[in-house]
């Protein structure tokens, strides 16, 4: 079990912290989360015809905005770690923001496709460039969000060869 303390009573000696996760990828998903907020206000589909329509990510679907604003709470918490915490990220915090990264991902690919609710609306419904663009901020979302993921979490014995060569063995 790992402690909070410097002093590792187990194996009386002191361990060392040198290594902290690297927050390029918390700063990248901030950029891609900031791209899918910008994109849900942009127009994601539009009809045809006479009577043409088109609406933004924010009127057309209630979960384009609930993602982005999830996103945008993620990326707060991501933020917040990479200043409070021992290894400047929460390695539980950064999988959930891949996952939702990756969320946004396909909604937006959902759309770029066939836009979801077509059939229902009784819309032959065109893509437009809300849809790509959220498509790219989710990309460059879960990219970042999975930057962050791959870095050391800041454990006390991540690097302490006697307690992780103890653990393998049990």
């Amino acid at each position: 079990m790992a402690t909070n303390d410097a002093n590792n009573p187990t194996h009386g000696r002191t361990l060392e912290h040198t290594r902290r996760a690297n927050t390029t990828g918390a700063h990248v998903a901030t950029a891609g989360v900031v791209v899918f907020l910008i994109a849900t206000f942009l127009d994601w589909v539009s009809t045809e015809g006479a009577d043409s329509t088109s609406g933004s990510g924010y009127e057309t679907d209630t979960t384009i905005p609930l993602v982005a604003f999830l996103g945008i709470g993620l990326v707060v918490g991501l933020q917040y770690a990479a200043t409070r915490a021992r290894g400047r990220q929460h390695r539980g915090l950064s999988l959930t923001a891949m996952a939702v990264g990756i969320a946004a991902v396909l909604l937006s690919l959902s759309y770029v496709f066939d836009a979801p609710g077509a059939f229902e609306r009784g819309a032959d419904l065109s893509t437009e460039i809300g849809a790509w663009i959220g498509l790219l901020g989710g990309i460059v979302w879960s990219v970042g969000a999975g930057l962050l993921a791959k870095e050391p979490e800041g454990d006390d014995d991540w690097n302490d060869t006697t307690t992780t060569e103890a653990r393998r063995t049990r």
